[in-house]
Protein backbone atom coordinates (compact mmCIF):
# COMPACT_ATOMS: atom_id res chain seq x y z
CA UNK A 1 0.00 0.00 0.00
CA UNK A 2 1.55 3.54 -0.58
CA UNK A 3 1.04 5.83 2.00
CA UNK A 4 -2.57 7.33 1.33
CA UNK A 5 -3.83 3.87 1.44
CA UNK A 6 -1.78 3.16 4.42
CA UNK A 7 -3.47 5.69 6.69
CA UNK A 8 -6.64 5.05 4.68
CA UNK A 9 -8.80 4.47 8.52
CA UNK A 10 -7.62 8.48 9.48
CA UNK A 11 -9.53 9.64 6.12
CA UNK A 12 -12.02 6.97 6.81
CA UNK A 13 -12.86 8.99 10.04
CA UNK A 14 -12.41 12.64 8.56
CA UNK A 15 -14.62 11.33 5.69
CA UNK A 16 -17.21 10.31 8.24
CA UNK A 17 -17.48 13.73 10.40
CA UNK A 18 -17.61 15.69 7.16
CA UNK A 19 -20.72 13.51 5.88
CA UNK A 20 -22.58 13.97 9.20
CA UNK A 21 -21.82 17.72 9.39
CA UNK A 22 -23.00 17.95 6.01
CA UNK A 23 -25.92 16.49 6.71
CA UNK A 24 -26.72 18.51 9.64
CA UNK A 25 -25.86 21.77 8.02
CA UNK A 26 -26.90 21.50 4.73
CA UNK A 27 -30.11 19.23 5.22
CA UNK A 28 -32.06 20.64 2.20
CA UNK A 29 -28.80 19.67 -0.31
CA UNK A 30 -28.82 16.35 1.17
CA UNK A 31 -32.66 15.63 0.82
CA UNK A 32 -32.39 16.73 -2.58
CA UNK A 33 -29.08 14.35 -3.37
CA UNK A 34 -30.73 11.19 -1.78
CA UNK A 35 -34.43 11.48 -3.54
CA UNK A 36 -32.42 11.20 -6.81
CA UNK A 37 -33.00 7.46 -7.45
CA UNK A 38 -33.07 5.15 -10.78
CA UNK A 39 -36.83 4.68 -11.25
CA UNK A 40 -39.36 5.24 -8.76
CA UNK A 41 -39.45 3.22 -5.31
CA UNK A 42 -35.76 1.37 -6.49
CA UNK A 43 -34.26 2.64 -3.80
CA UNK A 44 -30.77 3.07 -5.55
CA UNK A 45 -29.22 6.24 -5.40
CA UNK A 46 -27.64 7.62 -8.68
CA UNK A 47 -24.67 9.46 -6.41
CA UNK A 48 -23.97 6.39 -4.70
CA UNK A 49 -23.66 4.46 -7.91
CA UNK A 50 -22.10 6.77 -9.86
CA UNK A 51 -19.12 6.74 -6.98
CA UNK A 52 -19.50 2.66 -6.75
CA UNK A 53 -19.16 3.00 -10.79
CA UNK A 54 -15.73 4.57 -9.83
CA UNK A 55 -14.55 2.39 -7.34
CA UNK A 56 -15.43 -0.95 -9.05
CA UNK A 57 -14.06 0.03 -13.12
CA UNK A 58 -10.38 0.35 -12.33
CA UNK A 59 -10.65 -3.38 -10.57
CA UNK A 60 -12.63 -3.96 -13.63
CA UNK A 61 -9.84 -2.88 -15.93
CA UNK A 62 -7.54 -5.36 -14.78
CA UNK A 63 -9.36 -8.68 -15.10
CA UNK A 64 -8.63 -11.42 -17.88
CA UNK A 65 -12.01 -12.88 -18.72
CA UNK A 66 -9.79 -15.64 -20.39
CA UNK A 67 -8.54 -16.56 -16.59
CA UNK A 68 -12.10 -17.16 -15.84
CA UNK A 69 -12.24 -20.28 -17.23
CA UNK A 70 -9.43 -21.82 -15.03
CA UNK A 71 -11.52 -21.04 -11.71
CA UNK A 72 -13.17 -24.48 -12.67
CA UNK A 73 -9.87 -26.12 -12.01
CA UNK A 74 -9.44 -24.45 -8.35
CA UNK A 75 -12.85 -24.95 -7.09
CA UNK A 76 -12.49 -24.93 -3.55
CA UNK A 77 -11.72 -21.83 -2.42
CA UNK A 78 -15.14 -20.98 -3.64
CA UNK A 79 -16.79 -23.92 -1.77
CA UNK A 80 -14.94 -22.50 1.05
CA UNK A 81 -16.48 -18.82 0.73
CA UNK A 82 -19.89 -20.05 0.12
CA UNK A 83 -19.90 -22.18 2.89
CA UNK A 84 -19.23 -19.29 5.32
CA UNK A 85 -21.38 -16.79 3.57
CA UNK A 86 -24.72 -18.79 3.18
CA UNK A 87 -24.50 -21.46 6.11
CA UNK A 88 -22.27 -19.74 8.92
CA UNK A 89 -22.44 -15.83 8.42
CA UNK A 90 -26.35 -14.62 8.92
CA UNK A 91 -27.06 -18.08 11.39
CA UNK A 92 -24.13 -16.40 13.83
CA UNK A 93 -24.85 -12.82 13.43
CA UNK A 94 -28.19 -14.07 14.21
CA UNK A 95 -27.06 -15.19 17.34
CA UNK A 96 -24.76 -12.66 18.37
CA UNK A 97 -27.93 -10.34 17.79
CA UNK A 98 -29.95 -12.10 20.11
CA UNK A 99 -27.05 -12.38 22.14
CA UNK A 100 -26.56 -8.43 22.94
CA UNK A 101 -29.74 -6.70 21.93
CA UNK A 102 -32.15 -8.92 23.56
CA UNK A 103 -29.96 -9.85 26.85
CA UNK A 104 -26.78 -8.04 27.86
CA UNK A 105 -28.07 -4.63 26.07
CA UNK A 106 -31.42 -4.81 26.96
CA UNK A 107 -31.57 -2.61 29.62
CA UNK A 108 -30.01 0.33 27.94
CA UNK A 109 -31.91 -0.24 24.55
CA UNK A 110 -35.30 -1.68 25.57
CA UNK A 111 -37.71 -4.74 23.79
CA UNK A 112 -38.88 -2.85 20.69
CA UNK A 113 -35.12 -0.92 19.91
CA UNK A 114 -33.82 -4.36 20.45
CA UNK A 115 -36.12 -6.41 17.91
CA UNK A 116 -34.89 -3.73 15.50
CA UNK A 117 -31.60 -4.06 15.76
CA UNK A 118 -31.86 -7.73 15.52
CA UNK A 119 -33.74 -7.28 12.20
CA UNK A 120 -30.76 -4.88 10.98
CA UNK A 121 -27.61 -6.86 11.66
CA UNK A 122 -29.35 -9.89 10.24
CA UNK A 123 -30.19 -7.88 7.02
CA UNK A 124 -26.62 -6.77 6.68
CA UNK A 125 -25.47 -10.32 7.05
CA UNK A 126 -27.51 -11.96 4.74
CA UNK A 127 -26.35 -9.63 1.77
CA UNK A 128 -22.71 -11.02 1.11
CA UNK A 129 -20.66 -8.25 0.04
CA UNK A 130 -20.60 -7.40 -4.09
CA UNK A 131 -18.92 -3.89 -5.19
CA UNK A 132 -16.57 -3.09 -1.86
CA UNK A 133 -14.82 -6.17 -2.04
CA UNK A 134 -13.08 -5.84 -5.17
CA UNK A 135 -11.87 -2.63 -3.37
CA UNK A 136 -10.47 -5.08 -0.72
CA UNK A 137 -9.33 -7.49 -3.32
CA UNK A 138 -7.44 -4.48 -4.72
CA UNK A 139 -5.47 -3.89 -1.61
CA UNK A 140 -4.97 -7.16 -1.03
CA UNK A 141 -3.32 -8.38 -4.08
CA UNK A 142 -6.40 -10.99 -4.92
CA UNK A 143 -7.04 -12.42 -7.75
CA UNK A 144 -9.51 -10.24 -9.52
CA UNK A 145 -10.60 -13.17 -12.14
CA UNK A 146 -11.62 -15.44 -9.03
CA UNK A 147 -13.19 -12.59 -6.87
CA UNK A 148 -15.57 -11.99 -9.99
CA UNK A 149 -16.42 -15.19 -9.84
CA UNK A 150 -17.11 -15.38 -6.30
CA UNK A 151 -18.90 -12.47 -6.40
CA UNK A 152 -21.16 -13.54 -9.19
CA UNK A 153 -21.95 -16.79 -7.78
CA UNK A 154 -22.92 -15.20 -4.97
CA UNK A 155 -25.39 -12.57 -6.59
CA UNK A 156 -26.80 -15.87 -7.65
CA UNK A 157 -27.54 -17.05 -4.47
CA UNK A 158 -28.93 -14.11 -3.21
CA UNK A 159 -31.61 -13.95 -5.63
CA UNK A 160 -32.68 -17.26 -4.13
CA UNK A 161 -31.57 -17.45 -0.64
CA UNK A 162 -31.63 -13.85 0.50
CA UNK A 163 -35.26 -13.57 1.23
CA UNK A 164 -36.06 -16.82 2.96
CA UNK A 165 -33.16 -16.31 5.07
CA UNK A 166 -33.93 -13.11 6.63
CA UNK A 167 -37.62 -14.25 6.94
CA UNK A 168 -36.76 -17.26 9.08
CA UNK A 169 -33.90 -15.11 10.89
CA UNK A 170 -36.09 -12.36 11.86
CA UNK A 171 -38.59 -13.63 14.13
CA UNK A 172 -41.70 -11.71 15.05
CA UNK A 173 -41.41 -9.80 11.60
CA UNK A 174 -44.99 -10.09 10.65
CA UNK A 175 -45.57 -9.62 7.21
CA UNK A 176 -42.03 -9.26 5.58
CA UNK A 177 -41.59 -8.37 1.79
CA UNK A 178 -38.15 -8.67 0.24
CA UNK A 179 -37.87 -5.91 -2.32
CA UNK A 180 -36.68 -7.98 -4.77
CA UNK A 181 -36.31 -5.08 -7.50
CA UNK A 182 -33.98 -3.70 -5.06
CA UNK A 183 -31.80 -6.59 -5.02
CA UNK A 184 -31.45 -7.12 -8.96
CA UNK A 185 -31.56 -3.24 -9.66
CA UNK A 186 -28.77 -3.48 -7.04
CA UNK A 187 -26.84 -6.27 -9.00
CA UNK A 188 -27.40 -4.58 -12.38
CA UNK A 189 -26.55 -1.15 -11.53
CA UNK A 190 -23.45 -1.63 -8.81
CA UNK A 191 -21.57 -5.17 -10.74
CA UNK A 192 -22.94 -5.15 -14.43
CA UNK A 193 -23.11 -1.74 -15.57
CA UNK A 194 -19.14 -1.15 -14.29
CA UNK A 195 -18.20 -4.55 -15.53
CA UNK A 196 -19.36 -3.92 -19.09
CA UNK A 197 -17.76 -0.76 -19.44
CA UNK A 198 -14.05 -2.52 -17.56
CA UNK A 199 -13.93 -5.54 -20.52
CA UNK A 200 -15.54 -3.11 -23.30
CA UNK A 201 -12.85 -0.73 -22.47
CA UNK A 202 -9.84 -3.08 -21.72
CA UNK A 203 -10.66 -5.00 -25.10
CA UNK A 204 -10.57 -1.62 -27.21
CA UNK A 205 -7.65 -0.02 -25.43
CA UNK A 206 -5.19 -3.52 -25.86
CA UNK A 207 -6.53 -4.05 -29.52
CA UNK A 208 -5.44 -0.39 -30.34
CA UNK A 209 -2.63 0.93 -28.08
CA UNK A 210 -1.08 -2.36 -26.96
CA UNK A 211 -0.46 -4.19 -24.01
CA UNK A 212 2.51 -2.18 -22.71
CA UNK A 213 0.91 1.08 -22.82
CA UNK A 214 -2.60 -0.05 -20.66
CA UNK A 215 -0.67 -1.57 -18.34
CA UNK A 216 2.23 1.13 -17.76
CA UNK A 217 0.32 4.26 -19.05
CA UNK A 218 -3.35 3.72 -18.53
CA UNK A 219 -4.03 1.79 -15.34
CA UNK A 220 -1.73 3.77 -13.61
CA UNK A 221 -3.83 7.12 -13.74
CA UNK A 222 -6.85 5.33 -11.83
CA UNK A 223 -4.61 3.64 -9.12
CA UNK A 224 -6.09 6.55 -6.80
CA UNK A 225 -9.71 6.91 -8.50
CA UNK A 226 -10.67 3.51 -6.50
CA UNK A 227 -9.84 5.10 -2.54
CA UNK A 228 -10.95 8.58 -3.88
CA UNK A 229 -14.41 7.09 -4.89
CA UNK A 230 -14.96 4.71 -1.90
CA UNK A 231 -14.02 8.23 0.65
CA UNK A 232 -16.84 10.29 -1.00
CA UNK A 233 -19.17 7.09 -1.00
CA UNK A 234 -18.87 7.72 2.85
CA UNK A 235 -19.31 11.00 3.10
CA UNK A 236 -22.31 10.93 0.99
CA UNK A 237 -23.82 7.85 3.13
CA UNK A 238 -22.79 9.46 6.28
CA UNK A 239 -24.74 13.05 5.57
CA UNK A 240 -27.81 10.89 4.33
CA UNK A 241 -28.19 9.61 7.68
CA UNK A 242 -26.36 12.46 9.75
CA UNK A 243 -29.94 13.20 11.68
CA UNK A 244 -29.97 9.44 12.65
CA UNK A 245 -26.73 8.95 13.42
CA UNK A 246 -26.26 11.86 15.84
CA UNK A 247 -29.10 11.01 17.81
CA UNK A 248 -28.23 7.97 18.95
CA UNK A 249 -25.02 7.99 19.50
CA UNK A 250 -24.12 5.59 22.57
CA UNK A 251 -26.67 2.90 20.78
CA UNK A 252 -24.29 3.44 17.97
CA UNK A 253 -21.12 2.09 19.87
CA UNK A 254 -23.46 -0.66 21.06
CA UNK A 255 -24.98 -1.99 17.66
CA UNK A 256 -21.12 -2.03 16.51
CA UNK A 257 -20.01 -4.50 18.84
CA UNK A 258 -21.46 -7.83 17.90
CA UNK A 259 -20.99 -6.09 13.92
CA UNK A 260 -17.72 -6.25 14.61
CA UNK A 261 -17.20 -9.82 16.34
CA UNK A 262 -18.51 -10.82 13.41
CA UNK A 263 -16.62 -9.59 11.02
CA UNK A 264 -13.18 -10.74 12.52
CA UNK A 265 -15.10 -14.22 13.20
CA UNK A 266 -16.01 -15.02 9.58
CA UNK A 267 -12.97 -13.67 8.33
CA UNK A 268 -10.59 -15.71 10.68
CA UNK A 269 -12.76 -18.55 9.98
CA UNK A 270 -12.86 -18.19 6.34
CA UNK A 271 -9.08 -17.56 5.97
CA UNK A 272 -7.86 -20.41 8.03
CA UNK A 273 -10.19 -22.96 5.82
CA UNK A 274 -8.68 -21.18 2.85
CA UNK A 275 -5.76 -22.34 4.13
CA UNK A 276 -6.34 -26.30 5.63
CA UNK A 277 -7.81 -26.46 2.37
CA UNK A 278 -4.25 -25.47 0.90
CA UNK A 279 -5.99 -22.72 -1.23
CA UNK A 280 -3.20 -20.03 -2.70
CA UNK A 281 -3.26 -16.83 -0.98
CA UNK A 282 -4.40 -14.59 -4.08
CA UNK A 283 -7.40 -16.67 -3.57
CA UNK A 284 -7.89 -17.02 -0.01
CA UNK A 285 -7.50 -13.35 0.94
CA UNK A 286 -10.42 -12.17 -1.01
CA UNK A 287 -12.71 -15.22 -0.14
CA UNK A 288 -11.77 -14.56 3.61
CA UNK A 289 -13.06 -10.83 2.64
CA UNK A 290 -15.72 -11.73 1.03
CA UNK A 291 -16.87 -13.18 3.80
CA UNK A 292 -16.80 -10.85 6.48
CA UNK A 293 -18.05 -7.79 4.47
CA UNK A 294 -21.65 -7.32 3.13
CA UNK A 295 -23.50 -5.76 0.08
CA UNK A 296 -24.32 -2.47 2.48
CA UNK A 297 -25.76 -0.57 -0.53
CA UNK A 298 -28.88 -3.61 -0.62
CA UNK A 299 -28.90 -3.98 3.61
CA UNK A 300 -29.21 -0.27 3.68
CA UNK A 301 -32.06 0.02 1.07
CA UNK A 302 -34.16 -3.42 2.16
CA UNK A 303 -34.07 -2.42 6.00
CA UNK A 304 -35.49 1.51 4.78
CA UNK A 305 -38.13 -0.63 2.52
CA UNK A 306 -38.97 -2.52 5.33
CA UNK A 307 -39.08 -0.72 8.57
CA UNK A 308 -38.39 2.62 7.63
CA UNK A 309 -34.80 5.51 7.34
CA UNK A 310 -35.67 6.51 10.77
CA UNK A 311 -36.18 2.44 12.28
CA UNK A 312 -33.23 0.85 14.39
CA UNK A 313 -33.24 -1.28 11.79
CA UNK A 314 -31.90 0.99 9.07
CA UNK A 315 -29.53 2.50 11.62
CA UNK A 316 -27.92 -0.98 12.47
CA UNK A 317 -27.39 -1.60 8.58
CA UNK A 318 -25.50 2.40 8.81
CA UNK A 319 -23.31 1.61 11.70
CA UNK A 320 -22.20 -1.55 9.24
CA UNK A 321 -20.98 0.74 7.16
CA UNK A 322 -19.34 2.88 9.37
CA UNK A 323 -17.50 -0.01 11.16
CA UNK A 324 -16.81 -2.10 7.89
CA UNK A 325 -14.23 0.20 6.16
CA UNK A 326 -12.15 0.45 8.89
CA UNK A 327 -12.51 -2.68 10.29
CA UNK A 328 -11.87 -4.67 6.46
CA UNK A 329 -8.78 -2.18 6.21
CA UNK A 330 -7.34 -4.43 9.38
CA UNK A 331 -8.31 -7.24 7.78
CA UNK A 332 -6.80 -6.49 4.76
CA UNK A 333 -3.69 -5.89 6.63
CA UNK A 334 -3.45 -8.98 8.49
CA UNK A 335 -4.21 -10.57 5.21
CA UNK A 336 -0.93 -8.90 3.23
CA UNK A 337 1.28 -9.49 6.71
CA UNK A 338 0.32 -13.36 6.50
CA UNK A 339 0.53 -14.21 2.83
CA UNK A 340 3.74 -15.69 3.80
CA UNK A 341 1.06 -18.65 5.68
CA UNK A 342 0.41 -19.79 2.13
CA UNK A 343 3.75 -20.30 1.25
CA UNK A 344 4.61 -21.72 -2.54
CA UNK A 345 0.88 -23.27 -2.66
CA UNK A 346 0.27 -22.83 -6.89
CA UNK A 347 -2.08 -20.42 -8.32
Amino acid sequence: MNIFERYLTIWVGLCMVIGILLGRLFPGAVDLLRSLEFGKESHINIPIAVLIWLMIYPMMLKIDFASIKNVGKRPKGLLVTLIVNWLIKPFSMAFLGWLFFKHLFLPWIGPELAGQYIAGVIILAAAPCTAMVFVWSYLSDGDPAYTLVQVTVNDLIMLVLFAPIVKFLITGASGLEVPFLVLLYSVLIFVVTPLVLGSASRMLLLKHKGTEWFNKKFLPVFQPVTVLALLATLIALFAFQAENIAGRAFHIVLIAIPIIIQVYFNSGLAYGLMRLAKVPYSVAAPGALIGASNFFELAVATAIALYGAGSGAALATVVGVLVEVPVMLSVCKFCVKTKGWFGTIPT
